[in-house]
């Protein structure tokens, strides 16, 4: 449907020369949205319209004749034309008088100055902002108002005082239609209007503010892609454009060193570990050469290091087995770089739609015990081939390997000499140029390289021995002991993988897990030397790099891989600057492959089985952490033991499994168990270390020291002193604090918390009687045979409750409904008072409009007595970056009592209800005193701009405790004082037996 109207008005000024052409007003309806383009020479504003207009209004006051048009995003615009010979900019003054019949015709409650355009400077005279004209000047601005949607645009002829409207019949009107068929109550927030103009005309004299709530359309505005957001998006794919054009001659000797250093040790690694995934060694050397060649374009960390790892690998030859026992004439390379090809895909897929955010999900507890069990599993599993333990199967589970390596030690053969003495050495240098770099310092960085290639030092000392013993060998199967044999020179398996449907439903059951480890293996370990060396790693991005690297990487034969934690470290020690260093890793690999495949044929398995041993211990989590983790939370700990002893006993999939399944439980056990916190208010007192020396037998009676008011739990569970006792602010008003937020899992525990509370520390206002026996609810029993009701009951009756939302960021439709249940409830057990619902520190616009659609926020309309005696009060702050937030003492201020020379003196919160110590309150009759201060006492005097913080249609939304704790105690004086001739409530006797 579109609708377009166009209305020509007559000049807006008799001057020819001025505020030409005439005003034009084209109005456009496009669906739900009428934009109301005004054109004023060449300035251009644009309003929204969306509803249809109840009413539109026009005064006359002095000199200005105003309009009002009302729109549905919350406000009134209203165009003054003014026709004496100066007209201020850019704002106007309406007075009180004004404002009364503003509200009088439309129920407006507050006001906020628009200037449509900027007038041309010719049009100033002297420098100031005033439009001055010799004939009849004209200015046009507007002025905002917080209102019922409407949709009249309304203008004025101000030559000849004539209004002219212009209609737009919505098409929404149909929709309101259909809506009230069905029963749906579109209209369905009712701030009374009363309360609304009392809480307008509270502060007149200050700049106000209106929040505008959020809606779907604003949602989905922010969540819709940019330009911007795409043009930044593909740009983030690549982050070496970030800082490869700031490369470096220094940069590039830092990365030759750790690139060179890193190469050195991945070397014997990779092929290694290929043979824990039951693969041929050269295999690891393929993988380790694709992830160091393409991992550095997409990095976000320069530290780690992609290529094979002992836990990723272990799990490539678990999956290979149980493929091969149900498809045996599947050759291991192919399941492995089927499995690469797939868990690469799913990798990528998560990194392009940035849904890094779900390893978040993965908590530490869950790393640290799937790392330690599968580094013990790893172990254990290469003893056999470290002793020459032909007879024990190392695919079975941990503890089965174990205990036959036990019963198999008298089989050890020549290998375990091999084995042995090689993980003595290492140990034996790690240990040696630990110490020499602590007695050495000048030297650390020389023992520190000596330390990283140990390992390479090792290989090549026993290779050599090997060659001695076998080098008259020409079938590798004959050697004296296990060596690895012939390795392929170059990239002889390089081709097209091979997916087939009974290849991929083979291991399907077996890829989450996959996905799992290389996800938490490479994200723990990035994320961790990210905060070592201080920058911040994107989840998402890594994702991205891991999947191009295990997507592309088969092609050239390589299976899966992910970060390892032992070469990221001696990256990082060995003083890496860029991502870059990985080329120069991938070149060593290169020149292995082509240059060292004839020396690699000599390597002893059993002196491999040693490295792997040695370099799995760094994973296993040292007791000093295991305790740590003890004294921040003794539950997850027992999570850790579970998943290491699970690992251990059954495979390393089901470690994983397990942590995470139990974290989750617990995170979710915890949300749903979470208690609430009452608070009570206390006065503390802030002591330096000057006023500690003053101290005396009497030290406080005489001293004068800053104090303020705080709030500690009732019950002191945050372990406060216990001898310091927390009160109500007044009798029947409690604070309540939500502790783990605020949604459908928890809201029940939260409420049946507070109701239950409430109901024992308080009395009923009146009791229930009942004529008969039987007109006693089933629930409620009542007192028993020959019990009295006792009715002087001294307990305080309900007056108010004060949530403190500051854990929670998002509510849901459960746990509003569930506050609604036991605002019901607790009206009927306090009738007929009126209980006032205070909502502290929300955070979240999307949280005030849900508690808003449920009538929270404002005075209740079903309450005509809390209406008739309600004072709001606000808090308010300075407006705009000039003023001084924390004033010290003796500071002057910028503005006065004469900046504000009609504010109020007692609805602004800056002053404070007393304590227990200033006088005691009587029973719930009291009148609860709020000492207040005027605003321009010199005290405290405002700043010379002030306004409202939070929005003066929401007076029960406060910006903390102290805040609605005023504004609770301010209401309940007001209704005190005007109840004091009446009679109190009366409580009758009940029914008894």
């Amino acid at each position: 449907m579109l609708l377009q109207t166009e209305s020509r008005l007559l000049p807006l000024s008799k001057d020819p020369g001025l505020f030409q052409p005439a005003l034009h007003a084209l109005l456009r309806w496009e669906g739900r949205q009428v934009r109301v383009l005004s054109t004023w020479q060449s300035a251009r504003i644009v309003y929204h319209v969306h509803e249809e207009c109840p009413c539109s209004w026009s005064r006359k006051s002095n000199t200005a004749l105003q309009h009002g048009v009302f729109l549905d995003d919350g406000r009134l615009y209203m165009s003054i034309y003014g026709l004496g010979n100066i007209v201020e900019a850019p704002r106007a003054k309406i007075d009180a008088d004004d404002r009364a019949a503003m509200y009088d015709a439309t129920g407006v409650s507050s006001l906020t100055y628009y200037k449509p355009a900027e007038i041309d400077t010719q049009n100033y005279r002297g420098g100031k902002k005033n439009i001055w004209n010799q004939n009849a000047s004209t200015f046009s601005f507007v002025v905002c108002f917080p209102v019922s949607p409407v949709a009249h645009a309304v203008a004025a002829d101000s030559g000849q005082r004539n209004q002219k409207h212009i209609v737009i019949m919505p098409a929404s009107k149909l929709g309101r239609t259909l809506a009230k068929a069905v029963g749906i109550d579109v209209d369905y927030r009712k701030e009374p209007r009363e309360s609304m103009r009392t809480a307008a005309e509270s502060i007149r004299s200050l700049e106000h503010f209106d929040e505008d709530e959020p809606s779907a359309k604003e949602w989905l505005r922010n969540h819709s892609p940019t330009v911007k957001g795409t043009v930044d998006y593909f740009n983030s794919l690549f982050p070496f454009w970030n800082w490869i054009f700031h490369y470096n001659t220094q940069w590039l000797m830092g990365d030759i060193i750790a690139g060179v250093t890193v190469g050195f040790v991945v070397v014997p690694q990779g092929m290694a570990y290929a043979l824990l995934a039951r693969l041929p060694p050269e295999y690891g050397l393929y993988t380790s050469f694709v992830g160091f060649i393409l991992y550095w374009a997409f990095a976000t960390s320069k530290d780690i290091t992609i290529g094979t790892v002992a836990v990723m690998s272990t799990i490539v030859g678990n999956i290979v087995t149980k493929v091969q026992a149900k498809e045996p004439d599947i050759s291991a390379p192919t399941i492995a770089r089927a499995l690469s090809l797939i868990a690469g895909g799913f990798l990528l897929f998560i990194g392009l739609t940035r849904l890094g955010w779900i390893v978040e999900f993965i908590p530490l507890v869950a790393i640290t015990s799937f790392m330690t069990g599968a580094a013990i599993s790893i172990g254990v599993g290469q003893i056999p081939a470290m002793m020459g333990l032909k007879e024990v199967n190392n695919r079975e589970s941990t503890y089965k390997v174990f205990i036959n390596v036990l019963k198999n030690l008298g089989h050890t053969r020549l290998d375990a000499a091999m084995g042995l003495s090689a993980l003595v050495v290492l140990y034996v240098i790690r240990f040696f140029c630990n110490y020499m770099s602590q007695r050495q310092p000048n030297r650390r960085k020389m023992w520190f390289f000596i330390s990283t290639l140990r390992m390479t030092f090792v290989i090549l000392l026993y290779t050599m021995i090997s060659w001695l013993v076998n080098r008259h060998v020409k079938d590798y199967k004959k050697a004296k002991f296990k060596i690895l044999g012939p390795v392929p020179k170059g990239f002889q398996h390089a081709g097209v993988p091979e997916i087939e449907a009974r290849l991929v439903k083979a291991f399907a059951p077996d890829l989450p897990a996959t996905i799992i480890v290389l996800i938490i293996e490479h994200i723990a370990i990035s994320k961790s030397f990210g905060r070592i060396n201080n920058y911040v790693i994107n989840p998402s991005q890594e994702l991205v790099a891991m999947g191009f690297t295990n997507l592309f990487g088969p092609f050239l034969g390589a299976y899966p891989a992910t970060g390892s934690f032992s070469r990221t470290a001696i990256k990082s020690k060995a003083g890496v600057r860029t991502p870059l260093a990985g080329i120069f890793t991938a070149v060593i690999v290169l020149l292995a492959l082509y240059a060292l495949t004839s020396v690699f044929f000599y390597i002893p398995l059993a002196s491999l089985s040693g490295l792997i041993i040695h370099a799995v211990g760094d994973l296993i989590t040292p007791p000093n952490v295991v305790y740590q983790f003890w004294e921040v939370s003794p539950l997850e700990v027992f999570i850790f033991f579970g998943g290491v002893l699970l690992t251990i006993f059954t495979e390393i999939e089901n470690g994983i499994y397990l942590t995470i399944a139990a974290s989750a439980a617990l995170l979710i056990y915890r949300i749903a168990k979470a208690k609430g916190t009452f608070l009570g208010q206390v006065k503390v007192y802030r002591v330096t270390k000057d006023d500690s020396l003053k101290k005396s037998d009497k030290f406080g009676e005489d001293a004068k020291l800053n104090s303020r008011e705080a709030f500690l739990p009732v019950e002191h569970q945050d372990g406060s002193n216990p001898l310091i006792e927390a009160q109500s602010p007044h009798p029947g008003v409690f604070i309540y604090r939500f502790n783990e937020g605020f949604t459908y899992p928890n809201e029940g525990r939260y409420l049946h918390h507070l109701t239950e509370y409430i109901f024992k520390v308080t009395r009923r206002t009146q009791l229930d009687t009942f004529a008969k026996l039987g007109d006693r609810p089933w629930n409620d029993p009542g007192p028993g045979r020959g019990e009295v009701v006792n009715v002087h009951d001294t307990r305080p009756i309900l007056r108010a409750i004060i949530l403190d939302f500051s854990s929670v960021n998002h509510v849901d439709v459960s746990s509003i409904q569930g506050l609604i249940d036991v605002r019901n409830q607790l009206d009927r057990y306090a009738a007929p008072e009126i209980v006032e619902w205070h909502f502290a520190c929300i955070s979240n616009r999307w949280t005030k409009r849900a508690l808003a659609s449920a009538g929270f926020g404002y005075p209740s309309p079903k309450s005509p007595e809390l209406l008739g005696n309600w004072r709001p009060i606000f808090s308010v702050a300075a407006v705009g970056a000039e003023e001084v937030v924390n004033d010290k003492p003796g500071t002057s201020h910028r503005a006065n009592a004469s900046s504000n020379p009609t504010a109020p003196s007692d609805d602004l919160e800056i002053g404070q209800a007393p304590s227990s110590e200033d006088g005691e309150y009587e029973d719930e009759k009291a009148h609860t005193q709020v000492i207040t201060t005027p605003i321009n006492s010199s005290s405290h005097p405002l700043p010379r701009r002030v306004g409202n913080v939070h929005s003066i249609n929401r007076p029960f939304f406060h910006i903390d405790i102290q805040a609605a704790v005023e504004s609770t105690l301010l209401n309940i004086e007001t209704r005190t004082a005007s109840a004091k001739n009446s009679s109190a409530p009366s409580v009758t006797k009940g029914f008894v037996e």
